[in-house]
């Protein structure tokens, strides 16, 4: 039986490197695994998850998706010279009040979160659209359809993300590919650590005004409450992950947690907005009395 092929970027670590080795150890060794990362010298913990016992199921590339010559370059050392199932998963997070942020931080958040999907989708998509068939599967955040406070620039991209993929599900309907975004809350991977963060003891703040500190030093605590409490385990979201690879018509979206739902039927409710934006305010920055 032929296996379908599945390339992955982000694979270094967090849900890429756990779909990676969860694909690559189907015990009816349905997947070949193009797993990519842009740097290679952290593909060591991927190794040692998967023991070096993979050898028919996982190949590691070099691919830094901001990079075209790169991605180009990764299409060519696909071996069955097709994918069938594209999983986005790279992306970089952005946090703190938006004077704060220099251009060429924001322009990376862009490069990354948005034109390195951009990018990986145009270089796979020519070949599915041949094929007449395929997935692309996105890792996109619930960050991507409501508006969180201090992390301005990382939903914007992520709104950018959903639109590209809502538009596009629409025209590759015609191809018999399917498009999925995968709504993630917070999850206990070290995305967090690696979030492009203001540190309220740094100097970077310095030149905000000190109701803008005050209100980001309560949502730094409202962030670390949240995923105290709320974040998902890694293996809840490959499942659906999974779900989304082995559906033979998967749905545009899937959510991974339900605990962000009523602030989104809020938003989608209230046209003009003001509610969405009053409800995400108390929840962020109304004291725990005033919540309970």
């Amino acid at each position: 039986m032929e296996k379908t092929v599945v390339l992955i970027t982000g694979c270094s670590s967090g849900i890429g490197l756990g779909l990676a080795v969860r694909l690559a150890s189907d015990s009816a060794g349905a997947f070949k695994v193009y797993a990519t990362m842009r740097n290679l010298s952290k593909k060591q913990r991927l190794l040692e998850c998967v023991r070096n016992c993979h050898s028919s199921t996982l190949e590691i590339l070099q691919m830094d998706i901001t990079d075209q010559q790169s991605v180009m370059a990764a299409v060519d050392k696909i071996k069955e010279q097709r994918v069938d199932v594209l999983v986005c998963n790279a992306g970089v997070g952005l946090m703190g009040p938006l004077e704060c942020h220099s251009y060429q931080t924001m322009k990376m958040i862009f490069d990354v979160n948005l034109f390195g999907t951009i990018s990986t989708i145009q270089a796979f998509l020519p070949g599915m659209k041949s094929r007449k068939c395929g997935k692309i599967i996105v890792s996109s955040s619930v960050g991507g359809l409501q508006g969180v406070p201090f992390n301005d620039v990382y939903c914007a991209s992520k709104f950018a993300v959903e639109g590209l993929c809502e538009s596009l599900a629409i025209v590759l309907q015609h191809f018999n590919i399917h498009v999925s975004l995968i709504e993630c809350g917070p999850v206990n991977t070290n995305f967090l650590n690696n979030v492009q963060c203001s540190d309220p003891e740094d100097g970077s703040l310095e030149s905000v005004d000190p109701e803008t500190r005050e209100l980001y030093g309560q949502y730094l605590q409202h962030c670390q409450t949240l995923f105290q409490d709320v974040a998902q385990d890694t293996e809840d979201v490959l499942r659906v992950f999974m779900d989304a690879i082995r559906a033979p018509c998967p749905p545009l979206r899937h959510f991974t947690t339900q605990f962000f739902m009523p602030l989104m039927k809020l938003k989608l409710s209230c046209t003009n907005g003001s509610e969405y934006v009053r409800a995400m305010h108390k929840f962020v920055f109304a004291s725990k009395d005033d919540k309970s």
